[in-house]
């Protein structure tokens, strides 16, 4: 029966005759949303073991830059040092603003008037971040600055609603060492926990549920061998989300297929999902996914225009990077450029992630229409156009800042941005099972599944699409959720030793 369990088939409480192990917690994954549901279940007084199929721990977390998104209640110490106030109101805008007609409004709520708390518990574990802005527009932060810009915070419409702040909080380390970082020191705090317990190599296969599916615990292959574990608070699912499932990502996201690269762990396979879906969990916004074309840097890329093969202007090119990567996506068109000036490109070739090939390059701008072989006046009005406004500092279409607009002068160089056509379009994936503030697992019909709690991209969170995602809410909402989770999973444990819930 080894190589036949299946993540959507859990076993059955009446099959088992015996327990191989026994805990209060039982959390499947050790990322960063596993690694904090630990501790914080520690923390609360429970037993723990952590379950990790790799032989150490990271997930996806420790392969990020480990920007974690945080802010509101007047701001933390970092935005207060860097000179900005940033209120839960101007955050709890913007991020409901961010997840549009797919917002979670209660989850939003918690996590904005709870994250400068987040960011001191962070501080609490040995994180660590320097009291300096990172003013440069950047995809990441790679100084030892602690503050930067992570989204579309400057960007229409966001700053006609909510006052801008940057809340990107990046790790006190040179380089793209973030995540590596976070994660030792979440490890070395799992390590000083004397009830804490690490199953490494372990891989997940299925949950116990009863007959109403309430959960009991999970069945786990170590050694080859299949064990039998009982958790008596309950199992927190943190295992990842399932871009690395190429069947799952067929049939629920298939909009992703056309990135070029899925970005996360060997381990984002969907199991917990599965796992969850198998005792009758809600799975949901699972056809939403990150998705971005990483335009910038240079930062000097935002002055160009982003054109169809209608030579049409789509969205303001001051936005975040999936924001305008969603737009391209979303336009009905077969091609897509990037219309810059020389000094615009400026050090493209060496600074850029994007990768995107040189399309066409014109000493004036109908030369550059006919090498693109766009119809005949097109892009001469669309730049007489965008040119006749941002000379005034007026972009009355798009409502680009002023900052970033600057007449397009040739000659011009065009960029093949058309996904699929060389330029780097990583993904991965926003689905997963509907969940409660506190990290409990929900069915159908919005009631509890006992026992059962999920966190980071296990769950769906408080970021929904990639149009409005910002760098620093998935490790942000990873972290946040997994302490909820591990919070609730050890305080249904430690109630009465778990004897009502476990009967």
């Amino acid at each position: 029966m080894t190589e036949k369990t299946a993540a959507t088939q859990p076993r059955r409480l009446s099959e088992i005759t015996h327990w191989d192990m026994e805990t209060d917690v039982a959390v499947i994954g050790f990322g960063g949303a596993g690694g904090c549901a630990a501790i914080e279940a520690a923390d609360a007084g429970a037993e723990v073991i952590v379950f990790e199929v790799a032989s150490a721990a990271g997930g996806s977390t420790a392969l990020s830059s480990a920007e974690i998104y945080m802010g509101g209640s007047g701001g933390t110490r970092v935005q207060k040092a860097s000179g900005f106030e940033d209120s839960t109101e101007a955050m709890f805008t913007y991020m409901m603003m961010c997840a549009g007609r797919l917002a979670d409004e209660e989850k939003i709520r918690n996590y904005c008037e709870n994250s400068a708390a987040h960011f001191d518990w962070l501080v609490g574990l040995g994180v660590p971040f320097k009291d300096s802005f990172h003013e440069e527009r950047a995809m990441m932060c790679l100084t030892d600055d602690g503050l930067l810009y992570t989204g579309s915070e400057n960007a229409w419409p966001f700053n006609e609603q909510a006052t801008p702040a940057p809340r990107g909080h990046n790790l006190y380390v040179e380089g793209d060492n973030g995540g590596p970082l976070f994660m030792k020191i979440v490890g070395e705090n799992v390590e000083r926990r004397d009830n804490i317990r690490v199953e490494f190599e372990a891989r997940a296969l299925t949950l116990v549920a009863d007959e109403h599916n309430r959960v009991h615990g999970l069945v786990v292959r170590i050694n080859q061998q299949e064990m039998t574990v009982r958790a008596r608070g309950g199992v927190v699912l943190c295992a990842g989300g399932f871009v690395m499932n190429e069947e799952m990502v067929n049939k629920y996201a298939p909009r992703l297929t056309e990135g070029s690269y899925a970005l996360g762990n060997p381990g984002d396979t969907g199991s917990g999902i599965l796992m969850g879906m198998g005792v009758g969990a809600a799975a949901i916004n699972m056809q939403e996914g990150f998705i971005t074309l990483p335009y910038y840097p240079p930062a000097s890329m935002t002055y160009g225009l982003v054109i169809n093969d209608k030579a049409q202007r789509i969205i303001n090119e001051d936005v975040y990077h999936s924001r305008l990567g969603n737009a391209i996506l979303r336009d009905n068109a077969d091609r897509h450029y990037f219309v810059l000036t020389v000094e615009q490109y400026g050090d493209y070739e060496s600074s850029s992630w994007m990768g995107a090939e040189v399309a066409a390059t014109g000493e004036t701008v109908e030369e550059l229409e006919a090498e693109l072989a766009l119809p005949e006046g097109s892009l001469v009005a669309t730049i007489d156009q965008y040119n006749h406004f941002a000379a005034r500092g007026e972009d009355p279409f798009f409502h680009k800042s002023p900052d970033w607009l600057q007449v397009m002068k040739p000659p011009l160089v065009a960029l093949d941005v058309t996904p699929g056509r060389g330029s780097y379009w990583p993904y991965f994936t926003l689905g997963g099972l509907d969940t409660l503030p506190t990290g409990e697992v929900l069915d159908p019909l919005r009631k509890t599944v006992p026992g059962l709690y999920a966190a980071g991209r296990t769950a769906c969170g408080v970021v929904r699409s990639a149009e409005g995602y910002s760098s620093g809410m998935s490790i942000g909402d990873a972290t946040f959720s997994g302490r909820l989770a591990g919070r609730s999973a050890a305080r249904r444990a430690v109630s009465d030793n778990g004897a009502t819930h476990a009967a």
